[in-house]
């Protein structure tokens, strides 16, 4: 039994070094997605409030019109895909196709956030756990310095945790609005198009 336990412990504290630079790493990952998701909201707040007065309460020829005065390259998602659904409205597969296909790359772009959000509390705690080892060996050989510094990493690990979850939860949560929303400004110009045609 004593094997066995301390194969546990050998293997738990190897984890430790790389569940510290996985934290790093995530917690750099979670700074570029925060720079990136504040441009992201300036994008989607403007594409949002065009969107909404350009498309709801309006007849086909007037969503007709709208779409086809959009930039062909204006960098959003929702407006390329509105174009294409343009281009293609007489062909309810390929609208339908288009839709789905929005919609998977709007699942694709919450990953990172996703990640962050589980990933961050899991890194955290094995963080926490796995330095507690040795500072109850510390605590019970006297070493104090031993047990405090293992203890100052056993807290930093889960504080970063808690932030890279936080960060990631924040931006999964206002990235699926903006999904949704987009998705019923989208489900809505096809059907449009589609009771017109009939």
């Amino acid at each position: 039994m004593t094997i066995i336990s301390n194969i546990l412990y050998w293997i738990a504290t190897g984890l430790l070094v790389p569940v510290i630079v996985l934290l790093i790493y995530l917690f750099l990952r979670s700074l570029i997605l925060i720079g990136a998701f504040f441009g992201q909201f300036m994008t989607e707040r403007k594409t949002a409030a065009m969107l909404d007065e350009g498309i709801k309460n309006r007849s086909a020829d007037e969503i007709i019109a709208f779409i086809g005065a959009l930039p062909e390259k204006s960098g959003s998602p929702v407006t390329d895909c509105l174009k294409q659904i343009l281009g293609c409205r007489d062909n309810d597969a390929k609208l339908e196709l288009l839709v789905s296909d929005y919609e998977l790359k709007a699942d694709k772009s919450l990953a990172t956030s996703k990640i962050l959000t589980k990933m961050g509390p899991i890194l955290g705690l094995m963080g926490t756990l796995i330095p507690m080892g040795p500072a109850l060996v510390g605590l019970a050989t006297g070493n104090i310095a031993s047990m405090a510094y293992n203890m100052q990493v056993a807290f930093a690990t889960t504080v970063v945790g808690l932030v890279v979850s936080a960060i990631g939860f924040i931006t999964q949560q206002a990235r699926e609005r903006w999904a949704l929303h987009s998705l019923v400004i989208l489900d809505y110009a096809v059907q449009t198009l589609r009771t017109d045609k009939q």
